[in-house]
């Protein structure tokens, strides 16, 4: 499995707000950072990930495009929250050697002219 096929693994499985399986994608020693919060560690990760789905009802997230590096990725997304409010983001991932994730850095764009 490539990388791009498990940041599309990752993608999915929070679109369908299955922390399980968000778990068992991170490293121990995975931080997580957006425009909002920094967190490390895969407990303080899975907490944040957690609050996240408890804030919402339904997600959509659609892969724009992805870029794939050596030991990472990176995805421009559109995620629509609760079929009304839509957010374009940017999030870069970083793999470790046994292809779990390491870092995950998510920025925010505007999304008022984009397709």
């Amino acid at each position: 499995m490539t990388t791009l096929d498990l940041t599309r693994a990752y993608l999915a499985a929070y679109a369908a707000r299955d922390l399980a399986a968000i778990e068992a994608m991170l490293a121990d020693t995975v931080t997580l950072r957006d425009w909002k919060i920094r967190v490390a560690g895969k407990a303080a990760a899975l907490a944040e990930t957690r609050k996240n789905f408890e804030a919402v009802q339904h997600l959509q997230i659609d892969v724009l495009a992805a870029y794939e590096r050596p030991g990472g990725t990176a995805a421009e997304l559109r995620i629509v929250i609760d079929e009304r409010d839509t957010i374009f983001v940017v999030d870069a991932f970083d793999f470790d050697a046994q292809g779990r994730i390491a870092a995950i850095r998510a920025y925010i764009g505007r999304g008022d002219d984009q397709a």
